[in-house]
């Protein structure tokens, strides 16, 4: 007779080997359980042993049975228990513990129950609502056909879910532009992690269905009955949340709301994670940014487009059905990836509207989607944009339009003065991933092409007829359109003229400016106007006009709204006396070859930026400009004529003042006031004969260039004394140097400046830095971060480079010293004293014969092609690995030092048929690929690979040495070496550090093999435990032809503890260095 029914589903991936088949290979069964059947007790073991291990759910269903008398195995069922027990044989009767345990747990689960005279089909009816809802979420949701890129997204979405711990909930936010794939990547972590769960729901587009009636409690209702396989009827959103939280407050749940884009609909769904039971987990997609920060979720991911080969790949596989372009179709199919910039949505629509066609329609569908967007793309995109505020749409067309690429703090300066409360808008457009800011201290706008698009598309539609009834244009005809012909007063706020190469040209209507009333943003990049406007719209808040055509601006504009004024390439003389924009923060002029003067600008109070470009008649500049306090950026670069400039500086706010190629410049301005923020001046190719002894108000300068000043003489010691100077540049002063040998003083010759850090420059050429010959007063000392100094046989006498030493060695900024090709013979130990010296350069210096000392924060040592240099104990330090040498230091590159290397290597390196690991790594690790002949270098990179198992606790670690070897036969390789990459990959985190790029390997002393000794402390796996490591090495042959070689690479771990390394395992002396035949490849 059945006295208990149980039921159990879900689909099992895997299970030991012992597991009954029925069990693991079930989607859902019936198992009947008999009182004295062994079998049924078996697979009631396995039934929980899969609950347990592979998360299946189970159901027991009592069928005329009570659970407490399963649970203490009583009544009829306990006396058919005790009947069993007593028939088994002895050997297996330990089995009835297991028995009793098993029924007591299965007795413990919620279940269902059947007594006698319940009704048997209203029975069947409760089986078969709490199966529905667990079959329906256990189908696996649809995935994308070609998931490429998809894999690596979800990799790092599940890391960061942290699915084993069950003691936390987690709320994660998904965000990302329209079409970019969060609803696929929502997919398939739902398929792979929800059995894992003893409930999940996931529902889709939260967004559309919010909007219906009834729609929140249509959602409500949809994540119950798919949790708990239960039917409420939910009439009310706030009794919904109440059920929510208490129904699943208890369960283990996984929750995906996909597309939400309003807090409300968060609020009414997923309001707070204690709603939901302790494991549980909860993901939100949007395109909004801003309501993952207002949800407080415990991680948000940004999904991002994908990289150039997944494009390709992406497009090609539903353009062709293959992961590559056919080969008559590469170019255009790289032609459509541009477009689509890695918009999984766009390259799927494409790929397949383009699928069969020929190279001519691909050509015509190419040209198509530039001027009107597929509409399929389109309708996805502008979902954002529907979204938004009047004035964020304003905001997001004026960028699509003309602000794509332009510095925020500018575009941000406009959208103020037009009105549209850009603080708060720009930011929603950020959220909503309609655009991004890049860069950093210099930020600027960005967009990506198809939302450009887009947006270009929206206004078009408008009036796709007639132009002048839209807002803004762009396509050229468009724009020749509006200017040619009489279109009657319009609707024009924007315009950006950027005509066709040789059809530069356009006949201006009269009236065409006048009918345009409304316009704010006008830019003409190339256009020949026939005509000057004779009236301009006052509403104008940029004014970008090359090529303007006429001497000065419409008398009757005042540009009282101007934020923005540029005219280049124009024959503009004067700005006209009504011009009066008292709000303008931005005037260029650029190549503007008529004008002569600067006017009185003490009316434009608000001036942040006056550049003045190669206007190459300018002679004078108002003094106004002197005092114009808010003004940042002063630029009269190229300014060949200009002579006068204002009598004084009072520039507080000025952080940039240009005055290079201003070749008849004779003085600088007297600075009258502290002027902190300047940081750059540049007076390079300028007459000036000396600076001002005020210079010493430049406080917060940086930089300063004074070469090829031909005329200059005299150079103050006020310049030294700049505190936080970094930079002089005062190469090619012919007259200066004459003076300083009249007067005694020494000469430092610098000739290249190379900043690295906060300081980035292009090389430049001659440069001398003065400095007194007997300074004893610290306060004389330049502050320089980065010098190169050479010296000419001709000039090793009048300048002593021990001097340098001791002149620089109160320096608190200098980071980067170049020695190269001095003829110094000795490093003297006073380098010591250079705290923050971080690079050190001594390559080629033929008479250098020994380094003693070091800076203790060195990092960077290049002495290549020192000849002569014998003596460098800090290498046999670090060669010793006694911990003593100086723990900054990462790099010293030593080749064609041969004496250096003899002294090093030949006690070690006798033959290489004999060659050993060194003494100095005697309890580390060994770990060894076998070498073996190669026959020369492919176009591909020949690589090789040491494994080192683990696991290794970085706290234990010093860090990790390696060799390559290789031994040759080749007078070029002898010569010129060869360059390869190290990487180094710990397999369970799967981070991959690439530790060195372009090492080269040396010839020790001209014989036949060449070395690299390597060493990572390992610290930028920023992980606590490292399991398997692999180090790779990549070999790049500088030569076409083939050359056999022999190669030894090795790996050894290193531990700061002795006797943790003799637990790891003792090392072995191994000689690898057998020869192998021709054919074999190293593997």
């Amino acid at each position: 007779m059945t006295s208990s029914m149980a039921f159990q589903f879900g689909a099992s991936s895997s299970s030991s080997s012992s597991s009954s088949p029925s069990i693991r290979s079930w989607n859902h069964d019936v198992f009947l359980s008999f009182r004295e059947s062994r079998w049924c007790l078996n697979e009631l073991l396995k039934i929980l042993e899969c609950k347990k291990i592979m998360k299946q759910i189970v159901l027991p269903i009592f069928y005329k049975v009570k659970p407490s008398e399963i649970r203490e195995q009583k009544g009829r069922f306990g006396e058919a228990f005790t009947k069993l027990g007593e028939k088994i044989r002895d050997d297996i009767k330990p089995l009835l513990e297991s028995w009793k345990k098993a029924l007591e747990e299965v007795a413990n689960l919620s279940g269902l129950e059947y007594l006698a005279g319940d009704d048997e089909s209203e029975f069947i009816q409760k089986i078969i609502l709490w199966l529905n809802p667990k079959i329906v979420n256990r189908t696996p949701l649809s995935v994308a056909k070609h998931p490429i890129g998809i894999e690596s997204r979800i990799q790092d979405i599940y890391q960061h879910l942290s699915i084993k711990r069950k003691d936390i909930i987690l709320m994660v936010g998904i965000f990302g532009v329209g079409g970019i794939g969060k609803t696929t990547i929502s997919n398939d972590i739902y398929n792979q992690i929800s059995s894992q769960f003893e409930g999940s729901c996931f529902l889709r587009n939260i967004r559309e269905t919010s909007k219906q009636v009834g729609g929140l409690i249509q959602l409500q209702n949809t994540l119950i009955f798919e949790i708990l396989g239960t039917k409420l009827d939910i009439n009310d959103v706030d009794r919904g949340v109440g059920v929510i939280w208490h129904r699943l407050q208890s369960k283990r749940i996984l929750l995906i709301l996909d597309d939400v884009d309003d807090m409300v609909q968060l609020e009414k769904l997923a309001g707070d994670r204690a709603w939901f039971g302790s494991g549980s987990r909860v993901i939100i997609t949007t395109r909004d940014q801003h309501l993952l920060d207002n949800s407080k979720v415990d991680l948000k991911y940004e999904v991002r487009t994908l990289d150039d080969n997944d494009a390709l790949q992406l497009f090609s596989l539903y353009a062709f059905e293959e992961k590559e372009p056919l080969k008559d179709y590469v170019d255009l199919s790289k032609q459509v990836t541009n477009y689509a910039q890695g918009l999984p949505l766009a390259l799927t629509v494409l790929g397949s509207d383009l699928k069969g066609q020929s190279i001519h329609q691909w050509k015509s569908a190419l040209d198509k989607y530039r001027n009107i967007p597929n509409r399929n793309i389109q309708r996805v995109l502008q979902i954002s944009f529907d979204s938004l505020e009047d004035n964020e749409k304003d905001m997001f067309l004026d960028i699509a339009f003309f602000f794509k690429g332009e510095p925020f703090a500018k575009v941000m300066e406009i959208f103020d003065s037009c009105g549209f409360f850009p603080d708060h808008g720009i930011q929603r457009l950020i959220d909503k991933c309609l655009i991004t800011v890049k860069g950093s201290s210099y930020g600027y706008i960005w967009m990506h092409d198809l939302l450009q698009d887009m947006g270009q598309e929206i206004v078009r539609e408008k009036s796709s007829k007639e132009p002048s009834k839209r807002s803004r244009l762009w396509f050229h005809e468009d724009v020749r359109q509006v200017f040619e012909e009489d279109t009657g007063p319009n609707k024009i706020e924007g315009i950006l003229v950027d005509l066709p190469e040789g059809d530069e040209e356009i006949s201006l209507h009269p009236e065409a400016f006048r009918h345009m009333e409304r316009l704010r943003i006008f830019i003409n990049r190339n256009a020949h106007f026939s005509c000057a406007p004779y009236y301009l719209s006052d509403k104008l808040r940029v004014l970008d006009w090359s090529k303007y055509p006429v001497e000065s601006l419409p008398r009757n504009f005042q540009g009282k709204k101007l934020i923005v004024f540029k005219i280049r390439d124009s024959l503009v003389k004067e700005l006209g006396d009504g011009f009066k924009p008292k709000n303008l923060t931005t005037m260029t002029f650029f190549n503007c070859q008529f004008l002569e003067k600067i006017p009185d600008l003490s009316s434009i109070s608000n001036l942040k930026e006056l550049i003045i470009q190669n206007c190459r008649r300018l002679v004078e500049v108002h003094d106004s400009v002197g005092s114009l306090e808010k003004l940042s950026m002063l630029d009269f670069r190229g300014c060949s004529k200009l002579q006068i400039l204002p009598r004084s500086l009072k520039l507080r706010s000025l952080h940039m003042l240009h005055l290079c190629d201003c070749s008849s410049l004779r003085y600088l301005p007297e600075i009258e006031c502290k002027m902190e923020c300047l940081r750059t001046l540049t007076l390079n190719h300028t007459a000036i004969e000396e600076l001002p002894l005020s210079i010493g108000n430049l406080v917060g300068l940086q930089y300063l260039k004074i070469s090829n000043c031909k005329n200059l003489m005299r150079l103050p010691f006020a310049c030294i004394r700049l505190q936080n100077l970094s930079l002089l540049e005062i190469g090619g002063c012919p007259k200066l140097v004459k003076k300083m040998r009249d007067d005694g003083l020494s000469l430092l010759v610098i000739e290249s400046t190379k900043m690295e850090e906060e300081i980035s420059l292009r090389e430049e050429r001659l440069h001398e830095l003065v400095t007194p010959m007997n300074s004893s007063n610290g306060s004389t000392a330049l502050q320089v971060s980065n010098l190169q100094i050479s010296c000419s046989h001709s000039e090793s006498n009048f300048f002593p480079l021990y001097s340098f030493f001791t002149m620089f060695n109160s320096s608190a900024s200098l980071r980067w010293l170049d020695l190269q090709g001095t003829e110094i013979v000795c490093l003297p130990t006073s380098i010591k004293g250079f705290v923050p010296l971080t690079t050190l350069s001594l390559r080629d210096c033929e008479k250098l014969e020994e380094i003693l000392e070091l800076p203790p924060n060195i990092r960077y040592i290049y002495v290549e092609g020192c000849t002569s240099l014998e003596r460098f104990p800090e290498v046999s330090k670090i060669l010793q690995f006694d911990g003593s040498h100086i723990t900054s230091l990462e790099t010293i590159k030593l080749s064609g030092c041969y004496k250096m290397h003899v002294n090093i290597w030949n006690d070690k390196v006798q033959n290489h048929s004999l060659w050993k690991i060194p003494a100095w790594l005697h309890y580390v690790h060994e770990f060894l690929k076998d070498n073996a002949m190669v026959k020369g270098f492919d176009d591909v990179k020949e690589e090789w690979a040491v494994d080192i198992e683990g696991p290794h606790y970085l706290e234990e670690i010093s860090g990790i040495v390696l060799y390559l070897v290789m031994f040759f036969d080749d007078d070029n390789i002898r010569e010129e070496g060869v360059v390869g990459d190290v990487k180094i990959t710990s397999n369970s985190s799967n981070h991959v550090r690439c530790i060195e790029r372009g090492v080269e390997l040396v010839n020790l002393d001209r014989s036949g093999y060449l070395v690299w000794v390597g060493y990572s402390n390992l610290q930028s796996f920023e992980l606590k435990v490292l399991d398997n490591l692999r180090v790779q090495f990549y070999l790049h042959h500088p030569y076409e032809e083939a050359v056999p070689f022999d190669t030894t690479c090795r790996a050894k771990v290193v531990y700061k503890n002795e006797r943790r390394a003799n637990k790891k395992r003792k090392v072995d002396e191994i000689d690898d260095v057998g020869k192998t035949n021709d054919q074999e490849q190293f593997n």
